[in-house]
Formats: structure tokens, C-alpha cells, sequence
């Protein structure tokens, strides 16, 4: 089982919408291998490209201690957030620019790049090329600023020719887009003429530079997306075989659906290109919204994931980044909100059952759940396999509200003190005990450490009030 995260550009340090991304991923990798499957979970950093290299020069640090200064803090974001990642890829490592220039030589070898000079608007936040009709006043409608006017000379890749194909794959759920809604806005995508893409630049030298072409740097996006091929590549650097990739195709690639047009599209038409297998499934969710504008370190309307883990700890903070609002929609992340989830889900909810059982149960430690035969977990385990996380965690709700009614049904505080109902409380104490396991089962991959203390019967307060 093969999941990533996308690489997240370095301009600047994390944010929750990085988190939310690469939570979710590690809610699956998780569930999976609590399932028996073996995982192997990809993250890192994107470390090259114009906007790079003046972020560093405005912090007075060359490029390659810009990066790795960033590229640690997502380490230790990761490390915080209690993530599960086996590998964490940068592009700025030689085994990733061995790959890319190897890839991208085939691609010459076959025909499908050619020369020529192009003219047209760029935003440097996006990274990418836009066209007006995309602007809102003239500006790039996340960043704020007018793109540059740009006219050099870079090398295409022939998408064109691709786009049928890719197109007929995507309709036969070859590559599964979820949700739904971000799948329409793909075929959509389709009907918009799309072109062959440049991918290089003639005057970005922050860069891979073209094996054949020096006075050329390989396109951050052609860059980038290759990563997901370079962490599991184990050739020789001379052929690309797909025996020489380990775990390949992914099962699950985690994105925000600003950057679906590339995963989807510019991405397995690269593949398609040299006969690789395609991706089985792209997860694409929405915006983190804050104050009615979309989230953005370049305009710096960020909250931390530490600031989020200083407040609610670890556990609570991850389980909250993914029950806010569905997962694939835009959603305001309002902190007031927040803090009620908290407490109504995690203190009055999942803790104050747990007291309740440990209080009125004579069970002192949890068996592992026997979830092959309850219904309950069939069902859960579909939703998370559909990355419906929201989904997922409406339904623990509903479980934990369902075991707080057999308590208050049964008044089983008062048969505990019954001495004619002794094998009455038994049972539901061994109900209780068996309803309890499963929930713990189903909240572990969100909340390991917290799963760990209730299957231990640790004593102790689960999530202090705020």
C-alpha cells in the first residue's frame, strides 16, 4: 500500500493546512497497517523554482540552507504531529535529481519534448503559468499580485497528444479522483483546450538543470511530481523499469485541490508517456478558509500546528483538524468552533465515557476488538477507505453516544450495588468492555496515543478541560 502526501513548497515554515493534508494520509497509512497491510507512507519538501530562491535572498541565506532550514521544520512538524511518514523525500537530493534527469532524458528519446519560445503571464506564488481569465482585477485571485509578463525560451512536453487516452482512463476509474465533485471539476479540465506544458525555465537558475540543455533548469512541476517515482525507485540510474519501483503504483495521493490539475492531468500523461502504471487513486480536498479568504503563507493568514497542539495536545489536535467540515469541501477553521468540538466530542464525549466504564466496569485492560464480525467496523472501515474522515468521525460519535444509552438505559450504576443482578451486570459490563475495544480500534488511527491509554485502562484525565 502505497500513499503520499503531496511535497510541500518550502517558502516558508508549515501551517494546518499542511497538517490537515498529511494527517489524513497518516489516518489511512495507519488504518492499514492496523489492518495487516504493509504501508509504505511518502512525504517531504519541494525545494526549487524562482519563488525559492527569493525567499531566501530576502532572509540573506543562499538556497540550500534556506531549504534545509525549512525543510527541518517540517521534519519536526511531522515528528510533533505524531506522523508515521517511512520516507521524506527533497528535492534537492541527489538520488531525486538522478531520476529526474534520467526521466526526463527518456522523454527526449522518445520525441516528446521540443523547443520553442513561449510568451505569456506568470505567477510566481503559484509557481505556474496563467491566463487571464483566471485573474480576478488583473491578480492572481490566491496571492494577490499581478503575474509577471514573461517571454523565454523552455522545452514542452507534447500533453496533446496524451489527453484521449488519459481522459478514457480517468472515465474507466482507472485513476479514482475523490470526491466526486473534484472529479467533475477534472473532466471539466478536459473541455478548457489544454496545451503542452513547459517544462523548463530558461531564466530560473534556482534548479535541476536539463541533462542536454545547461542553460535550461527543469520546471519545478516537472521537478516535483517525479518525487513520488524517485522514493521508490531502486535502479541504476541508466534504465526505468518498473521492477525497479518498489510499492509502485500509489494507492492514495493526498493533495489540496489547487494542485489537481497536475496530479490529474500533467502528471499520468508523464507516465503514460514511458508506459509506467498510474496512480489508483487521487484524494483532493478543499481550502482551510480564515476570515472568507483561503488560507496562504504568502498572506500570512496562517494558524500553526503547534499553536493547535500547545492548546488541545497531540491526539486531540489531529482528531480535530479532520472533523471540522467534510473532507474534500472548503471549510472555515474558526478556533471558538473548535474549542466546542473539543469539549463536546473529546471531554463530555469520548473521555467521559471512558471514566464511566472505568468507573463502573470491573474490566482493568481492553482485548483487542473482534472487529472481523461486527457489523459496526465493516462500515467504518468503508468510509476511511473512501476518505470520507468526517464521515468516519460522525460515526465514533454515534458509537460513543449508542454505549452512553446502554449505561443510562440499564441505570448500571445501580446495578453495580445489586447484589440479585450480579450476572445482569456482568454482562453489560462485558458489553460495555467489547464496545469499548471497538471504539478504541476505530479512533487509534487518529488518536494512537489516546487509544493506547484507554486499551491500557490508564487512569488518568484523557483531555483536560479548557
Amino acid at each position: 500500500m502505497y500513499i503520499t502526501t503531496p511535497i510541500y513548497y518550502v517558502n516558508a515554515k508549515p501551517h494546518i493546512g499542511h497538517a490537515y493534508t498529511t494527517v489524513a494520509a497518516d489516518v489511512l497509512a495507519r488504518f492499514f497497517r492496523l489492518n495487516n497491510k504493509k504501508v509504505f507512507f511518502l512525504t517531504g519538501t519541494d525545494e526549487h523554482g524562482k519563488k525559492i530562491a527569493e525567499q531566501a535572498s530576502a532572509a540573506g541565506l543562499e538556497p540550500e540552507v534556506f531549504c534545509g532550514q525549512i525543510a527541518d521544520q517540517f521534519k519536526l512538524t511531522w515528528q510533533l504531529l505524531n506522523i508515521s511518514h517511512d520516507d521524506f523525500i527533497r528535492t534537492t537530493e541527489a538520488r531525486h535529481s538522478q531520476l529526474v534527469k534520467l526521466f526526463l532524458t527518456k522523454l527526449k528519446d522518445k520525441n516528446l519534448l521540443y523547443e520553442k519560445e513561449y510568451e505569456g503571464l506568470y505567477c510566481v506564488g503559484c509557481e505556474k503559468f496563467v491566463t487571464p481569465k483566471e485573474l480576478v482585477d488583473g491578480l492572481c485571485p490566491d496571492h494577490k499580485k499581478a503575474p509577471e509578463a514573461v517571454r523565454e525560451k523552455n522545452w514542452f512536453f507534447k500533453l496533446e497528444q496524451f489527453l484521449p487516452i488519459l481522459q478514457t482512463k480517468i472515465e474507466q476509474k482507472e485513476i479514482k479522483i475523490f470526491p466526486s465533485a473534484r472529479s467533475k471539476e477534472v473532466f471539466g479540465l478536459f473541455k478548457q483546450n489544454l496545451e503542452n506544458f513547459s517544462i523548463s525555465r530558461e531564466k530560473v537558475k534556482w534548479g535541476i538543470p536539463l541533462p542536454w540543455d545547461k542553460s535550461q533548469t527543469v520546471y519545478v512541476w516537472g521537478d516535483a511530481l517525479l518525487n513520488y517515482l524517485t522514493a521508490v525507485y531502486h535502479g541504476d540510474g541508466q534504465e526505468l523499469k518498473e521492477n525497479d519501483l518498489i510499492f509502485w503504483p500509489p494507492d492514495y495521493q493526498f493533495m489540496a485541490k489547487d494542485i489537481i490539475k497536475f496530479h490529474a492531468i500533467y502528471w499520468p500523461a508523464m507516465l503514460l508517456a514511458l508506459d509506467l502504471p498510474l496512480p489508483k487513486k487521487i484524494v483532493s480536498h478543499g481550502y482551510f478558509i480564515i476570515n472568507g479568504q483561503k488560507m496562504s503563507k504568502t498572506l500570512g493568514n496562517i494558524i500553526s500546528p503547534e499553536d493547535l497542539v500547545k492548546q488541545f495536545g497531540v491526539d486531540a489536535s489531529r482528531y480535530l483538524l479532520l472533523s471540522q467540515f467534510p473532507f474534500g469541501s472548503d471549510g472555515d477553521f474558526d478556533l471558538a468552533k473548535v474549542k466546542t468540538a473539543y469539549t463536546a466530542d473529546l471531554v463530555n464525549g469520548l473521555g467521559n465515557l471512558v471514566r464511566r466504564v472505568q468507573g463502573l466496569s470491573k474490566i482493568r485492560k481492553l482485548a483487542p476488538a473482534d472487529t472481523a464480525s461486527q457489523a459496526e467496523y465493516q462500515a467504518y472501515s468503508k468510509l476511511i477507505i473512501e476518505a470520507k474522515f468526517d464521515q468516519v468521525i460522525q460515526f465514533i460519535k454515534q458509537t460513543i453516544a449508542r454505549v452512553d444509552k446502554l449505561i443510562e438505559n440499564n441505570k448500571l450504576w445501580e446495578l453495580k450495588k445489586d447484589q440479585n443482578q450480579t450476572e445482569k451486570y456482568a454482562s453489560l459490563c462485558q458489553q460495555l468492555a467489547d464496545q469499548l475495544a471497538l471504539i478504541v480500534t476505530m479512533i487509534e488511527p487518529f488518536m494512537p496515543t489516546v487509544a493506547e491509554k484507554i486499551r491500557n485502562q490508564t487512569i488518568e484525565i484523557l483531555f483536560p478541560r479548557i
